[in-house]
């Protein structure tokens, strides 16, 4: 039988009382399947999800807000101008159990020092571990940023910096920056299996985890040690439905009590079913189409402008988001401060296009490829359909686009190396600072971050980032944005396509449950009625 199946099964018998059990299994329909379960090798908001449950971070975000409150350290001082930070860490934190480990001693000190330490230190054991990549701590400028992380004692932890940097609380409440058990590490070299670290995680979090059927089925039970909002249900289930239509099925049959992603075109009838209820928020996201600034011909900003006003965004709202969101003028949406209302949009003005690739000297018909999303995400809720309206709109500018597209995990790493000539994407923000939109267009030492889609590098850009990052007036820091957004507005590196709004579905019986701005899905405190 496969394990889909019997999720469904399971859960119908539970919906239906006949179980003679009191347990409570809550199932989530999530949308793909994970790469692994360790947040510092992962950049997917698919992945990020199913490792959230097991893990906790030193701060964290208050649970449906973008709010920054204590995680594993209970509180901290920051000394030395903003350079020194001192958190106290928890006491009595348990980590989970597995099988095959159980911990002999709690949360202490140690346990950040590796968790940090594998993502930065080469001479680390687990550095290389599963491919050593952690683009997430890079691209944070976490390895530029961070001097020495000191133990005091085994509850007293020092971040010491080169240089102020006022976002660190809310980078830290990020995913990449979760705490893992390093005696589960020590345990699992000793063993000759380091790999298992990042495919069977162990953490302090509000579930443990219990096994994972790839492409199938995730499964935790309740952690009934954990110090903070505690699980209300016994089992939480994932069940994997890329398929959305699929997912829609599965949660008005009661196979799953909540749905992330449903399509725009399925929500009025959601909204009409008395068994379901539907929830809606401003998407602190963004969804773009990148040029690809490294493959001619657009390194020239004329080319990117001009196929830029190529595009009907009015269109791809109308019948993609079906109205639920707004055309991008910004990286950043208008509810995030520091936005400026007075960019100027780029027109839909497909004669103008045409004029201005012909001065820039593309010749016609000019062949690309157009890489779409595989997978919906809160800002592109079908990247396919929106790539075949880009097809036609860029053919009526003597533009051949091929549509092309991969898995996602494959889509995403190939993007992120640059294989693409344009490619869309998107960002839904990690900590609500404008920090963690702007990033996503800069370069270090000249070379393009890693979340770089379009690889395009501006000195100015570069030089207001890492000076917006060390002044603590709000007031002065969006003066700096402000001039950011100008520039990239000029230059193009990206057609901006919307912020959306995001939309979930779940069971009328689902209580507690609470829309995250940063596109988070959390299960703690959520209950069934």
């Amino acid at each position: 039988m496969k394990a889909t199946t019997f999720v469904g099964l399971g859960l119908a018998a539970l919906l239906l009382g006949s179980t003679g059990s009191h347990a409570k299994t809550l199932v989530y329909c999530s949308e793909g399947s994970p790469e692994n379960f360790t947040p510092a090798i992962n950049t997917t908001g698919t992945s990020f999800d199913a490792a959230r449950p097991v893990y906790n971070r030193l701060t964290e975000f208050k649970r449906g807000t973008t709010e920054v409150t204590p995680g594993l350290a209970e509180s901290w001082e920051i000394a030395d101008g903003g350079k020194t930070i001192t958190f106290h860490l928890r006491k009595g934190v348990k980590f989970h159990s597995l099988k095959d480990f159980k911990p002999t001693r709690d949360f202490d000190a140690d346990d950040v020092l590796f968790s940090f330490n594998r993502q930065w230190k080469s001479d680390n054991p687990y550095f290389k571990v599963s491919g050593g990549k952690y683009d997430y701590f890079n691209d944070m400028d976490m390895p530029s940023l961070l001097d020495t992380i000191e133990k005091k004692d085994d509850y007293t932890i020092v971040f010491h910096l080169k240089s102020p940097n006022v976002a660190i609380l809310a980078n830290l409440a990020m995913d990449f920056a979760s705490i893992a058990s390093a005696e589960y590490a020590d345990f699992l070299l000793k063993k000759g299996t380091p790999e298992q670290f990042d495919q069977a995680p162990v953490g302090t979090g509000p579930f443990s985890f219990v096994a994972y059927q790839k492409d199938a089925v995730i499964r935790f039970k309740k952690n009934p040690d954990y110090f903070g909002e505690k699980a209300l249900v016994d089992d939480l289930i994932y069940a994997i439905t890329p398929d959305a239509t699929a997912r829609y099925a599965k949660l008005k049959a009661g196979e799953c009590h909540i749905n992330a992603y449903p399509r725009p075109a399925d929500l009025p009838e959601m909204q009409k079913d008395s068994s379901l209820k539907v929830i809606s928020a401003s998407g602190l996201n963004i969804a773009f189409w990148a040029f690809n600034n490294s493959k001619p011909p657009f390194e020239k900003k004329e080319v990117r402008q001009a196929l830029s006003m190529a595009i009907d965004r009015d269109a791809i709202l109308r019948d993609v988001y079906l109205g639920a969101g707004e055309k991008a003028k910004t990286l950043i949406p208008r509810t995030m401060w520091s936005y400026d209302d007075k960019i100027p949009d780029y027109p839909y003005d497909p004669e103008k296009a045409k004029a201005m690739l012909a001065a820039a000297g593309v010749k016609t018909p000019l062949e690309i490829d157009l890489w779409y999303q595989p997978v919906q995400r809160p800002y592109n809720p079908n990247g396919k359909r929106i790539g075949e309206m880009m097809q036609a709109d860029l053919a009526k500018v003597g533009v051949n686009a091929k549509l092309v597209t991969y898995e996602w995990g494959e889509y995403r790493k190939r993007a992120q190396a640059g294989e693409d000539m344009t490619a869309q994407l998107g960002w839904t923000g990690d900590n609500g600072d404008p920090d963690n939109f702007f990033f996503l267009d800069s370069c270090v030492d000249g070379k393009p971050v890693q979340n770089n889609i379009p690889k395009w590098c501006n000195a100015e850009f570069d030089d207001l980032l890492v000076k917006a990052r060390v002044i603590p007036d709000q007031a002065e820091r969006a003066k700096l944005y402000q001039r950011m957004q100008e520039i990239e507005h000029d230059e193009a590196p990206e057609l901006l396509v919307a912020h959306s709004t995001v939309f979930e579905a779940m069971r009328a019986g689902v209580t507690g449950y609470k829309q995250s701005p940063l596109g988070t899905h959390e299960f703690q405190g959520v209950d069934l009625q």
